[in-house]
């Protein structure tokens, strides 16, 4: 069973590289931030009550992130083992999860602040069905408009030049003592993400220590 940590700020491709590494090893992937875009698409409580925050130019608290972790691994549908990005968020989020579960290793994506600007900016989501874009890598065919099901794209609700400012700020504030902590108890791979998404994704194996995959028959 293999445990892991995604760490990195806003753009730096937490989910993409979280999403292959759980693909290759059968893993489950808990996205934080997909859990709550998900609730609220969907409309439930805790959707409504992330919807207000973002609109009152909030960030989502850090218990409030806690207890959705908290429930999501609880549920042990992980038998071959879980990567989790978007936690822990402060150094006793760290603490709690040094104690609970026997991690393998703590991947730390680094990105320049310039560069998570423009990525960040450019991201869309389809309106309909939820699917991923980024104006820079993977543009529609037709602006503003989904390939799959034809709905329209629209920017995260937290995808503004003031949260990402907030996020950048909140993020190097209490990312480095949860670092700091992991480094002195964990094995953790630094990785530059500046570079193309296969790179990234082949140096986080190899820091890792694990087997390369041929992933040309997997992916396009």
């Amino acid at each position: 069973m293999r445990k892991y940590v995604m760490m990195g700020v806003q753009g730096s491709g937490k989910g993409t590289q979280s999403k292959l590494l759980a693909a290759d090893f059968d893993l489950v992937h808990i996205g934080v931030g997909d859990i709550f875009r998900w609730n609220v698409q969907e409309h439930t409580k805790l959707g409504a009550q992330v919807r207000r925050i973002l609109a009152e130019g909030g960030l989502v608290d850090d218990e409030l992130v806690e207890s959705v972790v908290r429930d999501r691994l609880a549920l042990h549908d992980w038998n071959y083992g879980f990567i989790i990005d978007g936690f822990p968020r402060n150094a006793r989020q760290a603490e709690f999860f040094l104690e609970s579960y026997d991690i393998d290793g703590v991947v730390v994506l680094e990105l320049p602040d310039k560069e998570v600007h423009r990525r960040v900016l450019a991201r869309r989501l389809c309106s309909r069905c939820g699917l991923d874009y980024n104006l820079i890598a993977s543009r529609p065919a037709e602006p503003e408009t989904c390939d799959v099901c034809g709905g329209q794209l629209v920017a995260r609700p937290d995808d503004t030049p003031e949260v990402l400012a907030a996020r950048l700020t909140d993020y190097h504030a209490k990312t480095r003592p949860i670092i700091e902590l992991f480094e002195r108890k964990e094995f953790v791979a630094h990785i530059d993400a500046t570079q193309a998404v296969d790179h990234v994704h082949g140096e986080i194996l190899k820091r890792l220590g694990l087997p390369p995959l041929d992933r040309r028959h997997t992916r396009p």
